[in-house]
């Protein structure tokens, strides 16, 4: 796993188009890919049936627990998505790769590793 330290802010250089390209394309490939995950475990989320006459006890423990990893999943997968939309509007501002908090330059490592990233490391 890649150390905090590893992220230097003194390699700040501009990004170019082509890097500018590469970063749109993986943020739309994830906020797509976080759609379909997001899509395919609406049922998961959904209420559980608690009649007793259908289901055991268990199966009802099992259910609700279930279903509590999947909202919390979902919520995960929610806040991604809201980072993304967030990198995607600077990029069309033309202020991605700027931490929206000091101004700072967003290191390239730092961008590779996530591009939604909006904050630089002092920041984060």
């Amino acid at each position: 796993m890649a150390d905090f330290n590893d992220f230097n802010e003194s390699d700040e250089i501009e990004l170019n188009e082509q890097e500018l390209i590469i970063y749109r394309q993986r943020l739309l490939d994830r906020q797509q890919e976080l759609k379909a995950l997001s899509e395919s475990s609406r049922e998961a989320r959904s209420a559980v049936d608690l009649d007793q006459s259908r289901v055991g006890r268990l199966s009802r423990m099992d259910a609700l627990q279930m279903q509590a990893m999947e909202q919390a999943s979902e919520n995960r997968r929610r806040i991604e998505l809201q980072r993304i939309e967030k990198a995607l509007a600077l990029m069309d501002t033309g202020d991605y790769g700027e931490c929206i908090h000091c101004g700072d330059i967003i290191s390239a490592k730092r961008l590779n590793l996530d591009p939604s990233f909006i904050n630089c490391v002092h920041c984060a």
